[in-house]
């Protein structure tokens, strides 16, 4: 199965990288899935999975939690200041923290509900105009805006560019992430995963690999 699959293959790039099993966590990006493929997944024993957006997660999640109530969701990519209070709520952790403006409202949101999910400042290590993410020279300026806020910071988060090696824009995360003392490292993807476990990844993001193609419209 592909699930069983991408598990092997995360055991084998830890290893060939001398780091410990399980020390990779495999985040299973559901958006825009058919119930059936998610469902299957979750029957295999995956725990965590990935979401873009807070609409379509409200949607689902619920009652898939309802069944399996130790389910950890992630907010992968962008996030409007208008949804923060929707996925503080719901999420366990935000990857797509990329100005101080959600940041902070991110703060108040888990001030008032007491609900504080592990974040993720996105860096944009490609510099790229239609990509979200803090640029690498400002990122120092926001992960010490989250620290002093109060908030949850786990590490750092990117997406390299689509025609770019991969390689280059992990390490600088990593070096980004280490230089603020940060461990945790979202990075990879199913066409990169491997590279970035070489380079330091701690939670890596994989869809179609597992799920098979998905839509390409997004939901309303």
């Amino acid at each position: 199965m592909a699930l069983d699959d991408i598990r092997a293959r995360i055991r084998a790039a830890e290893a060939a990288a001398g780091r410990p099993p399980g020390s990779v966590t495999l985040i299973a990006v559901s958006k825009l899935q058919p119930a059936d493929r998610v469902e299957a997944v979750l029957d295999q024993g995956q725990r965590v999975f990935g979401e873009n957006y807070v609409q379509e997660a409200q949607r689902k999640w619920p009652a898939w939690r309802a069944r399996w109530p130790e389910v950890a969701l992630h907010m992968i990519g962008p996030l409007q200041s208008n949804k923060a209070r929707a996925a503080v709520e719901l999420f366990d952790a935000i990857h797509g923290v990329d100005r101080a403006s959600l940041a902070r409202r991110l703060a108040r949101v888990a001030q008032e509900t007491g609900r504080a999910p592990q974040v993720f400042v996105q860096v944009n290590t490609g510099a790229e105009p239609q990509k979200a993410g803090v640029l690498p020279a400002e990122a120092d300026a926001l992960i010490e805006e989250c620290r002093q806020l109060g908030l949850n910071l786990a590490g750092c988060m990117c997406i390299p560019p689509d025609d770019a090696d991969p390689r280059p824009h992990f390490q600088l995360l990593r070096e980004i992430a280490t230089r603020n003392g940060l461990s945790g490292l979202s990075m990879g993807m199913s066409a990169d995963f491997e590279t970035a476990i070489a380079e330091g990844a701690t939670h890596v993001r994989v869809g179609s690999a597992i799920f098979g193609a998905r839509p390409t419209e997004r939901p309303g």
